[in-house]
């Protein structure tokens, strides 16, 4: 299986490629996109009641358009990647509506990964494995939870 981060690049490029992004900014722009998502996903992590949150959002019980990871993703999005590119309006705000369509694509992807029977913060880490640096961070966040 595919590590979040993995997941998460392909379908920022999958849902991108029906969007006009100019070549000079394509590469910062999907790159703001993953960033501000895992972000969220991190930022949310670290609140009390996060890890619910994001257990709830990637298991498909909660929708990714009305989630507070999804509009946390937007507004790290627009406050920095469209803020420092100064893209245009009618641009920014359709790159900006991809957030929700891939979050919407996390629903579903944690699963069962340690074999324990259910979903829990060690199927988050492990999901999160095939990023050295985005597993060290949530085990150091999540580290509290796993004992």
């Amino acid at each position: 299986m595919a590590s979040l981060l993995d997941f998460v690049q392909q379908q920022v490029a999958s849902a991108a490629g029906n969007v006009a992004i100019p070549s000079n900014v394509k590469e910062k722009v999907l790159g703001g996109l993953s960033d501000s998502i895992i972000g969220s996903l991190t930022q949310t992590a670290s609140q009390a009641g996060g890890v619910d949150q994001i257990k709830a959002l990637l298991t498909g019980k909660t929708s990714a358009a009305t989630s507070s990871i999804t509009a946390l993703a937007g507004k790290l999005f627009t406050n920095g990647t469209l803020k420092n590119l100064n893209l245009g309006g009618s641009q920014a705000s359709a790159l900006s509506a991809l957030i929700p369509l891939v979050m919407g694509k996390l629903g579903g992807f944690l699963k069962d990964q340690d074999g324990d029977g259910d979903v829990d913060i060690n199927d988050i880490i492990l999901s999160l494995k095939g990023n050295a640096s985005l597993a060290g961070i949530a085990k150091s966040i999540l580290g509290g939870f796993l004992k």
